[in-house]
């Protein structure tokens, strides 16, 4: 699936990551290098590592390392993001310059920077690019025109009512199919416009604010843009009522429903479906999957209760907000100051590279990719990491083999889908073309709508046609991975396949404390709550006795009722249920990984470096490359919506269900790092 196909299906892959951010840096002899072994500077040794693991492995780090100005968090990922950022710098600067001996993908990604780094030629045109769409949706005077309007502004990359994209068939994961999905908020989830708390009511006030003055810089007179802005307020708020809640999302199960296009049709009666695929030059399809068919009921009756000036005004502010980034300052100020500050707690905006490097890897990510996997990870990367890969894996193999709890038949099983699990490491075998997309030197909201129009036919494209199994969602800049089990696969960008996660000539224990936690991580999902769900052919189908699937159950309500004890945020308890399938990979992944270590070590002599033995060493890789510290608004952000545990709990959590951490700290029994009881499900 594509980035847009994670956002849309959110249990159709699992990112080691809340986002993923592109990343790239300078060339190799301009990057400082990090640890390749434990950071002593990281340690905080007033602190017992069997009383609080995370503060020992990562004060010393976190008082030395406050978060910039201009983000959210600061962490080892953030500072190895840093790192590509100014390598993807160095590439864009470079082929910025407007000379003939550019080969085509090389002025494709350097005209597209240079575009967006024009902010005098943007300041003047002013909103003049956006005019032509901003009058259409002001031609709207008939509730049937409107499925046309929604197909060009969903093409364009407006989040307009629902998401529309192709995706594989969960029952029959070798086809692709049309599929629809709940979406058109501009708030980061549903609960945010239905929580009744004084914090959301608050963000709920100044979110109509936003919304208002960014209708005025579009144009709207003082009066109107109030009035819009309310209106725009209480149609999304009929939106999110009628929206899944996250922790729902999680299944699988209450993703699927795949409907013949007459009955998609008996769901939404004013909506036609018929000209809104026309509109998108969608293929011919019999079938969509309707991930949400309550919504789209709940849509349609929303839609036929709202006057056309709160329709229209409504899809200015999502065109408007889509396309913020690229229109002058003002706009820019603006969608920053809400999202940013006050959402995020951010203060100060990025500098201008780093927003336009992160914008050509967005658009054209595979084509700047491939310079900066030469510059960084080199084509001798794929077979280093692939060797420890096959490491972790057999490490699960022997895990899955002698699991207490697992019956035969489910064991069987459970080896064939490990078994095949594709291994995506670096970067693409087949880069993709983008060769189509006209990229104009001087036209940066342009490049940016071109961009994605390419990206949404590309999509539509796959539908009816063979799954392309080579197909990556992340970048190669990337500090992420991610598992998808519809393709059954596990995907390493050649961002994240650097120190301090890995480095070839890095201490081993090290090594697989951090990186080989990461990859036992990503292949612990193909089994957690909602992977287990899909069968190693990638189809959603029940492979589990029932009893093995009530083991599994019980065990996992443990970790879910252990991280749910958890605080964040000052006053907010972390979600068990949501974060419950990164928490599975987190402890499954930390435990498969050190299987792998005591692998490693038969028959070696145990040898302590720096004063660690090798299983210290191994489980400060795993504390340290979580050390992060977050602004308040950003944990309490991500504590709502975010599949993921505040760092520390990654860290804690997991240790203090492993009894070889005790060992290997030498803590006493009922420690806070000792428990008396542990949970466990791989």
């Amino acid at each position: 699936m594509n980035a847009k196909a994670i956002a849309l299906f959110a249990a159709a892959c699992a990112a080691l990551l809340p986002a993923a951010t592109p990343c790239s840096a300078a060339a190799p002899a301009a990057v400082t290098p990090l640890p390749q072994g434990v950071d002593l500077s990281s340690l905080d040794r007033k602190v017992s590592p069997c009383d609080d693991f995370y503060q020992y492995a990562c004060g010393g780090w976190l008082a030395a390392h406050p978060i910039p100005a201009d983000r959210s968090s600061w962490g080892r990922f953030d500072e190895l993001q840093e790192r590509n950022l100014a390598v993807l710098r160095s590439i864009l600067d470079q082929r910025a310059a407007d000379s003939p001996q550019r080969t085509p993908v090389q002025r494709q990604i350097g005209d597209f920077y240079a575009a967006c780094m024009d902010e005098a030629g943007i300041e003047a045109k002013g909103t003049a690019p956006l005019q032509p769409d901003l009058d259409r949706i002001a031609a709207l005077t008939d509730k049937a025109a409107l499925p046309d309007l929604v197909a060009h502004l969903h093409a364009i990359g407006a989040n307009v009512l629902f998401g529309f994209s192709s995706i594989q068939d969960f029952k029959n994961a070798t086809a692709v199919i049309a599929a629809a999905d709940q979406g058109g908020l501009g708030l980061p989830d549903r609960d945010y416009y239905l929580k009744d708390d004084p914090k959301s009511a608050e963000q709920r006030k100044l979110y109509v604010e936003h919304v208002r003055r960014m209708l005025a810089l579009a144009g709207a007179p003082a009066d109107r843009a109030a009035a819009d802005a309310a209106a725009v307020m209480g149609f999304e708020t009929g939106l999110a009522k009628v929206s899944l809640d996250l922790v729902s999302r999680r299944d699988p199960q209450r993703l699927y429903h795949k409907l013949a296009v007459e009955d998609v049709q008996a769901l939404t009666p004013g909506f036609s479906w018929e000209r809104y695929l026309h509109s998108i030059s969608a293929p011919a399809t019999a079938v969509i999957n309707i991930t949400v068919p309550d919504y789209f009921r709940g849509m349609d009756a929303l839609l036929a209760a709202t006057d056309l000036p709160t329709l229209r005004a409504y899809l200015r502010w999502q065109l408007v907000h889509a396309t913020a980034e690229l229109l002058p300052k003002a706009f820019v100020d603006e969608s920053f100051a809400f999202y940013g500050k006050t959402l995020a707690g951010i203060p100060e905006l990025q500098p201008r590279w780093k927003r336009c490097v992160q914008r050509t890897d967005a658009g054209l990510g595979e084509a700047l990719g491939q310079e900066f996997v030469e510059r960084t990870f080199g084509h001798e990367g794929k077979a280093r990491t692939r060797a420890m890969v096959q490491a972790i894996e057999a490490a699960l193999k022997q895990d899955i083999e002698t699991l207490p709890w697992m019956t035969p038949t489910t064991r069987r099983a459970a080896v064939v889908k490990l078994a095949g699990v594709a291994n995506k490491i670096g970067y693409p075998d087949r880069w993709r073309d983008y060769g189509s997309v006209r990229v104009d030197r001087h036209d940066a909201l342009g490049n940016f709508l071109r961009a994605g129009e390419f990206e949404f036919q590309r999509q539509l494209k796959k539908v009816g046609q063979p799954v392309d199994r080579g197909e990556w969602v992340m970048t190669p800049p990337t500090v992420n991975a991610y598992y998808n089990p519809l393709m059954n696969d596990i995907n390493f960008p050649a961002g994240i396949l650097q120190p301090p996660f890995y480095a070839p000539a890095a201490d081993t224990a090290y090594n697989l404390g951090a990186i080989g936690a990461v990859i036992g991580h990503e292949l612990t999902h193909g089994f957690d709550d909602s992977g287990r769900q899909f069968a190693a052919n990638g189809n959603l189908e029940d492979w589990w006795t029932s009893a093995d699937a009530k083991e599994f159950e019980q065990r996992a309500t443990c970790i879910a009722d252990q991280y749910g004890r958890y605080t964040a945020a000052g006053d907010l308890k972390v979600n068990g249920r949501l974060t419950l399938g990164e928490n599975v990979a987190d402890n499954g992944g930390l435990r498969i990984a050190y299987r792998a270590l005591q692998a490693t070590l038969a028959g070696k002599p145990r040898t302590a470096v720096g004063g660690f033995t090798p299983e210290q060493r191994f489980f400060l890789g795993w504390g340290e490359i979580w050390c992060e510290s977050q602004t308040l608004e950003t944990e309490r952000l991500l504590t709502l919506t975010n599949p993921h545990s505040p760092s520390r709990y990654r860290v804690d959590g997991v240790v203090s269900n492993i009894p070889e951490f005790q060992q290997a700290f030498q803590c006493k029994p009922g420690a806070p790092m000792a428990p008396a009881s542990r949970c466990r499900v791989w």
